[in-house]
């Protein structure tokens, strides 16, 4: 049975072989870090775990303000744009976002008391931050780059090493350490400095440069108009937890981080999805084979709700492993979460031709959108009912932020292929399992108490899975291999 399972995998095309790893990737990153949440939240206070998780937030805002995210779809597009100079395209946006970190450093060092009131971070853990700032998108430029050119036994080696480091060396410190969410942000730190920063002069070496103005002046144009869309995005997945710190305390911040963390567990497989289907979906775009595009569409969204319905199904006994009695209230947090990532997997989706045909302005007005309302529901709900709240308002704000793209999405697609922009965006069926995820979610809370049926239906899932697992198999066989 190995034997025959080796040789079939020999069998498999690079890009399938490539597509399978960098799934495999991602599960085991995402996963490492998950399993070690219940070790950590028990060896660190609330208020340790929430500073941790407070951290991590203002972190990812700012990164998109030091980077542009330039190594997300921009990086793409300049793969196919400037296919035979991908290295020295590489280089110099290493030196761009280089120079731009060190410019917002410079603002932070002048403005240091505004900072502080509005992040309420010590200058130590900013200036931490900005270390990792500075080093950590090499490493995200280079795993493009990999993923792109389907190359995955170097970028395998490294996810593993950095997986296994991470939190090896976070345990150590923590274990030891009095001041435990310093220490934890450290050695973090410490890990991605080693790793992106052997990336960094390797790019720098086969690159050549530092400054391109082409390629610089090509990704600030397409960049700036992505970053209040990039910001608003954050602000939507993160964004709450600074409201919470604010209103309610850093404590509360670690029951929500903890609910949240296991809400988007759906995000392992929604990455590992999106990371063979959106250059799937380019290719067919190309090829102007739309409807494949629509049927493929709603089968990954009803696969995509399906395991966020087991992800709910399995909160209370997830709430149990990860923290312990203090986070019990945090359980009611993981179905809207859950139902969250539905709706970020859809507006994935549903952004791809506006990539594709370069019309990333639009998305500016559906995510600043998204983000006001985000913030005006949080201060009024979360103070209200308390944090709990925050789950609902970011499932509200991720209906609308995917409602605003599918708006502008089907305005661009009816300018560029007419009447087949129907077909590869079927709102029927968007809007059928936009309504089925949302009334999952709100069911889900009463079925809590209930495990016995919550069993249930998870164990009728499974047998189904097992079923249909060669057409399963085959379907997501299909997309990796482009056809």
């Amino acid at each position: 049975m190995i034997r025959k399972a080796i040789d079939k995998y020999h069998k498999l095309s690079p890009q399938v072989k490539a597509s399978a790893w960098f799934a495999a990737c991602s599960v085991l990153q995402k996963g490492i870090s998950t399993i070690t949440v219940p070790i950590f939240t028990r060896l660190m206070t609330d208020e340790q775990y929430g500073t941790f998780t407070l951290y991590n937030t203002w972190s990812n805002l700012l990164t998109i303000v030091t980077s542009l995210y330039l190594f997300n779809g921009v990086l793409n597009n300049a793969m196919v744009k400037y296919e035979d100079d991908r290295d020295r395209y590489i280089a110099s946006m290493q030196g761009l976002t280089i120079l731009m970190t060190t410019v917002v450093f410079v603002i932070y060092v002048v403005t240091q008391g505004v900072w502080y009131r509005v992040i309420n971070l010590a200058p130590v853990y900013m200036i931490i931050m900005f270390i990792e700032m500075l080093f950590a998108p090499a490493l995200s430029y280079w795993s493009g780059k990999q993923r792109f050119e389907y190359k995955y036994v170097k970028l395998v080696i490294v996810t593993v090493i950095k997986s296994v480091l991470n939190p090896v060396v976070g345990l150590i410190a923590v274990y030891y350490s009095v001041e435990k969410d310093l220490a934890r942000i450290i050695s973090i730190v410490a890990v991605e400095v080693v790793i992106c920063g052997i990336i960094m002069v390797y790019q720098f070496v086969r690159g050549k440069v530092f400054f391109v103005k082409e390629y610089w002046k090509y990704a600030l144009k397409l960049g700036f108009p992505l970053l209040p869309h990039y910001l608003s995005g954050m602000i939507l997945n993160r964004g709450d937890t600074v409201v919470i710190e604010h209103l309610v305390g850093r404590s509360k911040v670690a029951y929500y981080g903890v609910a949240y963390n296991i809400g988007f567990l759906v995000q392992l497989f929604t990455n590992a999805i999106g990371n063979a289907f959106i250059p799937w979906m380019y290719q067919k775009i190309k090829g102007k084979d739309y409807a494949k595009i629509g049927k493929t569409v709603n089968i990954l969204l009803l696969f995509v709700s399906a395991i966020a319905f087991g992800v709910m199904l399995l909160a209370p006994e997830a709430i149990w492993i990860f923290g312990d009695s203090g986070y019990a209230s945090a359980v009611y947090v993981v179905p809207p979460v859950a139902a969250s990532v539905f709706f970020i997997f859809l507006y994935n989706l549903l952004a791809v031709p506006q990539f594709y045909y370069e019309k990333t302005n639009y998305m500016l007005f559906a995510s600043i959108a998204a983000a006001l309302v985000n913030i005006v529901l949080n201060f009024i709900f979360i103070d209200k009912f308390g944090y709990v709240a925050a789950g609902y308002t970011t499932l509200v704000c991720y209906v609308f932020y995917s409602f605003g793209h599918f708006i502008i999405s089907k305005s661009i697609l009816k300018e560029k292929i007419g009447e087949n922009a129907g077909v590869m965006f079927d709102t029927k069926v968007l809007f059928l399992l936009s309504i089925m995820i949302i009334g999952i979610g709100i069911t889900c809370n009463f079925l809590f108490p209930f495990w016995y049926i919550r069993y249930g239906i998870i164990l009728i899932g499974l047998i189904l899975c097992i079923i249909y697992r060669k057409k399963l198999i085959k379907f997501f066989i299909d997309i990796k291999a482009k056809k």
